[in-house]
């Protein structure tokens, strides 16, 4: 009896891991399908993220560092910390400081971190740790909303030059904007609405771009709280501005709003990459500008009128609060992907439509851009044609100087990711009187 206690509690190990070995079975069998399986989306990204890590540190000591931005940031910093807090006497090589208070704080404190700015080396290595925090923010929203084939992340991340150029090779603040823009996605798809809101007005701050997302993020608080409830979120973001920005705004309130958020901003056509096909006094014409401006808006206000919101429903229903609708909100699994899509497309929309793209500009939409083109309507949009359309705009945006076809092919892709976002089914229909959606236990509110 003895003997077979011991013989029993010798299995004991081999049957604990017997479900490994099913796992590592099952997967060795459906080897051929690692890469296109939702399922194995978590193995695939986490492969790429530690092989980041090497290619990071590769590109870092093997290419040469550019100087484009980082001397400017430091001068506009140094002076801030010299006890200059009117915004038009802070400038930098490159021009005056045009970045919110944020960017201030923020690359004050690369500023120290790197010796006064004079250890570059060590900016880069800060750089992409920002790069891989990225990466780890964008694949958990792909991780969680499952719409694209493992892979495309290898695009997402190894196969694009600029991307690992605009963090590691030129230490620019897009990149910074846009970690704390992704956290603050994570954070929304969680149900954590207050503290997402507070990460996003703090991206803000770092770089104006983020408000792109904005028409994208007030359709959603209006969606999920309705006006009352949404104006204690709108009024943090406002609040979090006004607290960064104190010290310049009692100093020369009007100077600091103009340069901070300029919005009529006139950029240069040299370095435009979207519209290098235009004559340059058209570029710069205001009227084409007002042209674009308003395309934007109309094409914002076609999709939040026929493809953010449900079949049926009032868009001014929103307005209420969710329990004095006339249909209650409804809460399904594919509520995380709603909310990436409608932020995503809302920021894809201001780039169709923007003035100018820099080749720094890049990074605002890049890693969007699979959930874009695998969210479109278009189901004979072959996985080829996709990965084609992400390698014409990564080829876009690698010509150098930009050339009319250039700019023109990448008009070119975005008309066929919006035409293919257009023609995408909308959300489910509202529930039936008396019917109970389906929720998650993860869909929560705060």
């Amino acid at each position: 009896m003895a003997g077979g206690v011991r013989r029993k509690a010798a299995a004991s190990p081999a049957g604990s891991t017997a479900p490994l070995w099913g796992k590592l079975r099952a997967l060795w069998q459906d080897k051929h399908l690692v890469l296109f399986r939702a399922e194995y989306t978590l193995l695939v990204v986490s492969v790429l993220w530690f092989l980041e890590i090497g290619i990071n540190v590769w590109v870092i000591q093997k290419v040469a560092y550019t100087e484009i931005d980082w001397k400017a940031y430091m001068d506009e910093v140094e002076g801030v910390i010299n006890g200059t807090y009117d915004y038009t006497q802070l400038k930098g090589d490159t021009g005056p400081l045009v970045y919110p208070a944020g960017f201030v704080y923020i690359f004050t404190a690369l500023y120290y971190l790197t010796s006064h700015g004079a250890n570059i080396r060590l900016g880069q290595y800060i750089f992409a740790v920002f790069y891989l925090v990225t990466l780890l923010l964008v694949f958990r929203i792909y991780y969680r909303t499952k719409k694209v084939p493992p892979y495309v992340f290898f695009f997402v991340c190894c196969a694009s030059y600029r991307i690992h150029s605009i963090f590691v090779l030129r230490l620019f603040n897009d990149p910074v904007a846009m970690m704390l823009l992704f956290a603050a996605v994570n954070l929304f798809m969680d149900g954590n609405w207050t503290l997402g809101c507070a990460l996003y007005s703090l991206a803000v701050s770092v770089k104006m771009n983020v408000l792109l997302f904005a028409p994208g993020l007030l359709f959603l608080l209006l969606t999920e709280f309705g006006l009352i409830r949404t104006i204690p979120k709108l009024l943090l973001c406002a609040g979090i501005q006004l607290l960064l920005g104190l010290p310049f705004l009692l100093d020369n309130p009007i100077g600091y709003v103009s340069r901070a958020f300029d919005l009529g901003r006139q950029f240069m056509f040299k370095w435009t990459v979207n519209w290098r096909f235009l004559p340059e006094w058209l570029f710069l014409s205001r009227y084409f500008h007002l042209l674009l401006l308003t395309a934007h808006l109309l094409t914002l206000l076609l999709f939040a009128l026929r493809r953010w919101k449900r079949p049926g429903e009032n868009l001014f229903e929103l307005l209420k609060q969710p329990s004095q609708r006339s249909v209650a909100p409804q809460k399904n699994l594919n509520q995380r992907s709603q909310i990436v899509l409608v932020l995503f497309t809302s920021n894809f929309i201001g780039m169709c439509f923007s003035r100018s793209l820099h080749y720094q500009f890049y990074v605002w939409y890049f890693h969007t851009l699979p959930f874009l083109l695998w969210s479109g309507g278009v189901k004979k949009l072959a996985h080829l044609l996709r990965v084609l359309i992400l390698g014409l705009i990564e080829l876009s945006w690698n010509t150098y100087p930009s050339t009319n076809s250039s700019s023109a092919a990448l008009h070119v892709c975005h008309f066929i990711i919006l035409l293919c976002l257009w023609l995408a089914p909308p959300p489910p229909p509202p529930s039936a009187p008396g019917e109970t959606p389906q929720t998650s236990d993860k869909d929560k509110r705060h």
